[in-house]
């Protein structure tokens, strides 16, 4: 087999896709104050969190539930490795909700403003923020949404 052929084979869109596809249905974020982290995230995100057992509280966010664990008694808390993405349908209102807390990004995003409302270079209209526990997360509006593909 020739080596071009090869290639060709091993690239996503020539795949057959599995019958049962890992769905994505939760993250955990962890903080060092619960009670602090519910107030901020029932703010950034415009929805009231469900306490549970085990000191954390759960956010439905569409087909992902953003976990808030407290990890005090533990640990220090870890950030996220990367940016957590979220889509809105008013991108201005959400903004308006991370201004309000103080927490725009102040880091720079492909030479624009992280923290201000920006059509990136890959066509997503978004902005980023910063929890207290040093999380990045990205509001980018629906309908605007790059998949890669």
């Amino acid at each position: 087999m020739s080596k071009t052929r090869k290639s060709r084979e091993a690239t996503p869109s020539n795949r057959k896709a599995p019958e049962d596809v890992p769905q994505f249905f939760r993250i955990t974020v962890e903080v060092d104050d619960l009670d602090k982290a519910v107030s901020f995230y029932t703010t950034l995100l415009g929805v009231v969190g469900h306490k549970q057992a085990g000191s954390r509280c759960y956010f439905n966010c569409g087909p992902v539930t953003v976990s808030v664990l407290d990890v005090a008694r533990s640990h220090q808390p870890h950030s996220v490795p990367k940016a957590l993405y979220f889509t809105v349908k008013d991108l201005e209102t959400a903004f308006q909700r991370a201004k309000r807390l103080g927490c725009l990004s102040q880091e720079d995003v492909h030479d624009a403003e992280g923290g201000g409302i920006v059509v990136r270079p890959w066509g997503e209209r978004s902005f980023y923020v910063e929890d207290p526990w040093k999380n990045p997360l990205c509001f980018v509006e629906e309908g605007t949404v790059y998949s890669g593909e």
